[in-house]
């Protein structure tokens, strides 16, 4: 009985790890420099991350599909989905976002949809970057 756990523990020592690493060479002091310098080109990711085909990344919106339905804000369990009644459009607040792809699963013209994108660190919330419009 003992035999079995500890194969297991040499296996777990003496394995390699189980996670992606972090896609620099060393940490970083500041992850959103960090992101900012990989935006301009400075820093390429090592090694690139790819990610797994129905990854649930940042919400991806195309503004000319919608046609201002709001089934979006009635599934969503966050309120992370707020309408614009003037243009009858939704803005996605992607920090309140739970990422569950309610919306996107409800949507009658297909507008939303859950892209790639999975390095959303910022300072604000309330971001540009982390407003989808």
């Amino acid at each position: 009985m003992a035999t079995p756990m500890i194969v297991e523990l040499f296996k777990q020592l003496f394995g390699g790890p189980e996670t992606n690493l972090f896609p620099a060479k060393y940490a970083p002091d500041s992850i959103i420099e960090f992101l900012e310098a990989v935006k301009r080109g400075d820093i390429k990711l090592i090694p690139p991350v790819e990610t797994p085909p129905g990854f649930r990344g940042k919400i991806a919106y195309d503004r000319e599909k919608c046609i201002g339905c709001r089934q979006c804000i009635r599934v969503c369990p966050a309120g992370a989905i707020e309408f614009i009644p003037d243009e009858k459009k939704v803005k996605i607040y992607v920090s309140r976002c739970t990422f569950c792809s309610q919306c996107n699963d409800i949507c009658p013209v297909k507008c939303l949809s859950m892209s790639p994108e999975f390095l959303l660190a910022d300072y604000d919330k309330y971001s540009d970057s982390l407003i989808v419009k």
